[in-house]
Formats: structure tokens, C-alpha cells, sequence
């Protein structure tokens, strides 16, 4: 039986990009040939993308290391490395992406085809043809390719359902959905035989089809997360209908009136708008229930049939409702805007820091032991305001700059 898995780890790491070279021509007349050094190729970057063909989590806890490939490296002749293709990973409907480290919310992934970018690729290197100029007639350096972005994510499944079952465990909801669909859910006469979320496709006679979760059975504490009760309330949350089934056998721990105040309770406590959702209430296992138990709502029993065609028209009506009030919307992607002009921060040793990725990449790419790779990043720090970021700043003569890879002493430009 293939295991459902609603949460997991998972790291992504876009391709490196290619290294430019240093090459020259060899042609008569001229210095060292003139430049021909070709560009690396850039590597691929990491998407996610929603699939309504993906049902779980669980190709990416058994494999959670996933990276693009890398771009080439440049050669000679002005030959330029080839690009590497992007990485498209497939993740259930109702995916939501989080950052590992700091609980940021990157991306909701709730309908088939919605996508975010999760890993950038490393851009290629430029070759040493790429510098040629009127003051450099012989450039001798070449960029390095960048790396990958490299990050850990922690995947989190909703389910995509229009109607959710929710009841205290053992109280009928996978008996439920296996008359109603073609769910095979686990059964059995014992608490919390459903340890996973079951989803079914109800297709009733003269009206459009929907879709049923059977939530494992929540207990007291559930908003607290006792009983796994956190896991299993996120299932319910992307539901427009919910379907209370309160048990009427006399074997109940609760009277029909506290299971359903219970219920609510834990409801309200882990998110408030879920009491506001359309609501059928009903008493299940009415086939073993007392002739004086105190409930005067519909009952139903699943084992027998007694109640099950109202209820499926009754959770269709609702359906209907709900989807007449839909709004159609976009998926939520969480955009980390680029700063506007150079930002300089303090470092926690006191260093002054320019976190640009853009700014950085200069300095990363280039060969530090190139006395003419230096000479040109500092003319592209300087023509990219770097120098006057540092001075807005205040830093002053003598202290600690990092970009990147350099970590310099700052001088004042005299």
C-alpha cells in the first residue's frame, strides 16, 4: 500500500553556472592573437509546480537532495558554454513551501500548474573576450561561473477538498466515504484506525461530481496538537463544506450535544473562520444508537444505507453554494524584492557588509589573484555606487568591508 506523507524536508541547490576562459587567438599583427575567450553556459535553476497527478509528499522524503544541472564551461574561438535546462519538481495540489530556517512562507501551490522559483541558477562566467576595450587590449582574466542557490525547504500538504468529515475517531467517517466513492480507507473497530487523510470522488445521479476527505478523527487537545491533532486540522482547512458526524452509539465517551461543542471548540482554537464555513451536522451510527438518545438532528448510518442518499444531496447543495461564491484567485507566491540602490549593513563582528547579490557576484566571479580582475571590480563597484554607499554609511578609514568573497580595509577616495 503506497504510504501518504503530508509533510517533509527538502533541498534544492539551482546548477552552477560555467566558467568563461582565457583564450587568444593566434593571427599575425596581432597582441597575443586578441581575445577569443568564449562565456559560460548558466545552470538551471529549481521550480516547484503543483500536479493534480501527485498525491503525497513521498518521493521527496525518500529522496529530499534535488539539484539542476550545471552549465558548461566556455571555450575558445568565442565558443560559448551551453545552458543547462531548469528543474521542474512536481508537488501535490494544496503544497505550501516554507523556508526551513526561518519559517518564511515562499509560495502556496493550491491548483494544478501553479509554480514558484524555489532555487536560482548560478549564472555562467564571462569570458575574457568580454573585456576587451579600449583601455584593456589584452584582458588576461576571465570569470569564474557562479554557484547555485542551495537551500533547505520544509513542504507542508493541505489537501484539496470540497467537503471534510470531521468527528471523534471511530465514529464512522471511513465507513462513511467508502459507501459514497471509490475510497478503499482501512476499517476497523478501534480508535484511530485512520492514521492518514482519505479522499474520495462523489459523483451523485443528475448533478456535477465533488470531492470528500475523510480527516482522521480529532480529539480534545487537537488545537494543541495532542493526537498528531495539528496534522490533521491543516487538512480541513482548504474544505468549503464541513460534515460533523457525532456518534450516537451508546458505546460514545460523550453525549452527541459535548462531542459537537468539543469539536467546535477545537475548530475555533486553531482557526477561527473554519466555524464560519457552511455546516452540515448530522448522528452517525444510527443503526446501534439508543430510541432516547438526545439528538434531534438527521441521522445517519453508514453500515446500513439509513440517511446516505440525503446527505449526499444535502453536501452537494452546499458544494454548489460555495462554488457560486468562488472567487477565482492567483497562487500565492512570496516575492523577496530586490533593495533599491546599494545597501550597507553592520556585520555582527562590526564589519560593514553589502548584501546585494548583484554587487556580490562581481566580486565572486572574478579571479582575486588577478591584479587586472582587481583593477576592473573595483571600477564596477565604483560605477555601481559602492563607494559612495560606504561613505553614507560612515564607514571610516581603517574599518572591515566584505562583499562577497573580498574583505578589504576601507580607504578614503581622496
Amino acid at each position: 500500500m503506497t504510504q501518504f506523507v503530508d509533510e517533509c524536508g527538502l533541498n534544492v541547490r539551482g546548477g552552477d553556472g560555467g566558467a568563461g576562459v582565457v583564450s587568444f587567438r593566434r593571427e599575425a599583427h596581432v597582441p597575443k592573437g586578441g581575445p577569443d575567450g568564449g562565456d559560460g553556459g548558466d545552470g538551471g535553476s529549481v521550480w516547484l509546480e503543483a500536479d493534480h497527478n501527485v498525491a503525497s509528499l513521498l518521493s521527496f522524503r525518500d529522496h529530499p537532495h534535488r539539484r539542476a544541472s550545471n552549465g558548461t564551461h566556455g571555450s575558445g574561438g568565442k565558443k560559448h558554454g551551453r545552458s543547462a535546462g531548469d528543474l521542474v519538481l512536481k508537488v501535490p495540489e494544496g503544497s505550501s513551501v516554507h523556508d526551513m530556517y526561518t519559517e518564511e512562507r515562499i509560495a502556496d501551490l493550491v491548483t494544478h500548474g501553479d509554480r514558484c522559483l524555489v532555487a536560482r541558477a548560478g549564472i555562467g562566467g564571462k569570458g575574457n573576450a568580454k573585456f576587451l576595450s579600449n583601455r584593456r587590449r589584452v584582458p588576461t582574466f576571465a570569470e569564474q561561473g557562479e554557484d547555485g542557490e542551495d537551500r533547505w525547504l520544509r513542504l507542508e500538504l493541505r489537501l484539496m477538498a470540497d467537503v471534510a468529515l470531521v468527528g471523534f475517531p471511530n465514529v464512522g467517517k471511513s465507513t462513511l466515504i467508502s459507501r459514497i466513492s471509490a475510497a478503499k480507507p482501512r476499517i476497523a473497530d478501534y480508535p484511530f484506525t485512520t492514521l492518514e487523510p482519505n479522499l474520495g470522488v462523489v459523483r451523485p445521479d443528475g448533478r456535477g461530481e465533488f470531492v470528500v476527505a475523510d480527516i482522521p478523527g480529532l480529539i480534545e487537545g487537537a488545537s494543541d496538537g495532542k493526537g498528531l491533532g495539528h496534522r490533521f486540522l491543516r487538512h480541513i482547512e482548504r474544505a468549503s463544506v464541513l460534515v460533523v458526524m457525532l456518534d450516537l452509539a451508546p458505546t460514545a465517551e460523550r453525549p452527541p450535544a459535548d462531542q459537537l461543542a468539543v469539536l467546535e471548540q477545537e475548530l475555533g482554537a486553531y482557526r477561527p473562520e473554519l466555524l464560519e464555513r457552511p455546516r452540515v451536522v448530522l448522528g452517525s451510527r444510527a443503526d446501534v444508537a439508543d430510541v432516547d438518545v438526545d439528538f434531534d438532528g438527521d441521522r445517519l448510518s453508514a453500515l446500513t444505507g439509513e440517511g446516505l442518499d440525503a446527505l449526499v444531496h444535502r453536501m452537494g447543495d452546499a458544494v454548489d453554494l460555495a462554488r457560486e461564491s468562488h472567487v477565482e484567485r492567483t497562487p500565492v507566491v512570496v516575492h523577496r524584492p530586490e533593495p533599491e540602490g546599494v545597501v550597507v549593513v553592520r556585520g555582527v563582528d562590526g564589519a560593514w557588509e553589502i548584501p546585494d547579490r548583484r554587487i556580490a557576484r562581481t566580486v565572486n566571479l572574478n579571479d582575486l589573484t588577478n591584479p587586472e580582475a582587481l583593477v576592473y571590480i573595483h571600477e564596477k563597484l565604483r560605477s555601481m555606487g559602492v563607494d559612495r554607499a560606504l561613505v553614507r554609511a560612515g564607514a571610516k578609514e581603517g574599518e572591515t568591508v566584505r562583499i562577497g568573497r573580498l574583505e578589504f580595509d576601507y580607504e578614503e577616495d581622496t
